[in-house]
């Protein structure tokens, strides 16, 4: 793959190993070493039949990298990190990824995040030895997240459309498929790899679930891990800014899917309105108001959120 270049290091373990699992763990500005003590646990038990692999997706932290490396060098699991002189974004850099891996199952598992189970890996290995699944994912949760008061309506809204059951995700398989806990098929990826189009933030991963649900079958388990990483509204507010441009290569992609969310046809109906501008203006100031509930903040965010949308197709 051309782009930037890459620093690879690999620990004592990685050259043996015959993985059964790789754990595909993209970063950019994030410390990912909470995460690999907490995955290494399961390490001995494991007995090389995991492998990790990190790419550091352009942070430029000199100090970061060899803090990394030594961390690695002192782990049980097989792990490589690679790291890159510049950013290549979201699509790319897991697609850089998965050349790395040497099993036949990969996890895309988000840096921010922290497995909720001591027996995050070992369920994963088994759900491989006994299905084999073209495409699984575990599952969001909140029990381990921060519960500070600036993160009070990411809580909100993650917990009302993120942290679901696996029974009710299996309803619509390709809606709840995020790369932060998701187990993919070597071959499944050799026919539908993540597309480069997407730049910035969001829907890069749910683009991906549907074209690969018409192929494959998208399996859904409770094996779940906490988003660590929560947002200020804010910051949440930039993000949705940035993913307008991706929502809208969704919706010319796949119109038949999109059409049926809920956000879609929020973002349709706030378009046929002449005072959109004043709507997303409202609806930011009040996600924004400390001073209002956090249910209502949360959906003045979702109603912005609309409005950008709303712009955007």
């Amino acid at each position: 793959m051309s782009g930037s270049r890459a620093d690879i290091h690999d620990n004592p373990g990685w050259a043996a190993a015959r993985p059964e699992l790789s754990v595909l763990i993209p970063f950019l500005r994030d410390d990912p070493e909470p995460l690999l003590r907490r995955l290494d646990t399961e390490g001995p038990a494991l007995a090389g039949q995991v492998e990790l692999i990190l790419l550091d997706d352009g942070t430029g932290d000199a100090a970061l990298t060899a803090r990394l490396k030594a961390a690695l060098d002192a782990l049980a699991l097989p792990a490589r990190l690679v790291t890159l002189s510049a950013n290549e974004g979201r699509a790319r850099g897991r697609n850089r990824l998965t050349i790395a891996a040497r099993a036949g199952s990969w996890l895309f598992l988000d840096s921010d995040m922290k497995p909720d189970s001591p027996r995050f890996l070992q369920t994963w290995v088994d759900l491989i030895a006994r299905d084999d699944p073209a495409v699984a994912f575990g599952g969001f949760s909140l029990k381990q997240a921060p519960r500070d008061r600036r993160f009070a309506v990411h809580r909100a809204l993650s917990g009302a459309s993120e942290c679901v059951r696996a029974a009710q995700r299996a309803r619509t398989p390709e809606k709840y498929v995020y790369t932060s806990n998701l187990l993919v098929r070597r071959d499944v990826f050799a026919v539908e790899s993540f597309d480069p189009g997407f730049t910035g933030w969001g829907w890069e991963d749910v683009e991906w679930a549907m074209r690969v649900a018409r192929r494959f079958q998208v399996a859904h388990i409770d094996n779940p891990a906490t988003h660590m990483g929560l947002d200020t509204v804010p910051d949440l507010a930039r993000k949705f800014d940035q993913g307008a441009a991706n929502f809208a290569r969704v919706v010319a992609l796949h119109p038949e899917i999109v059409q049926t969310y809920p956000s879609y046809k929020a973002a349709r109906a706030l378009k046929r309105l002449p005072s959109l501008p004043l709507i997303r203006r409202l609806a930011r100031g009040a996600a924004l108001s400390p001073l209002l509930p956090t249910r209502t903040r949360a959906f003045a965010l979702r109603l912005y959120r609309a409005a950008v949308y709303a712009d955007a197709i």
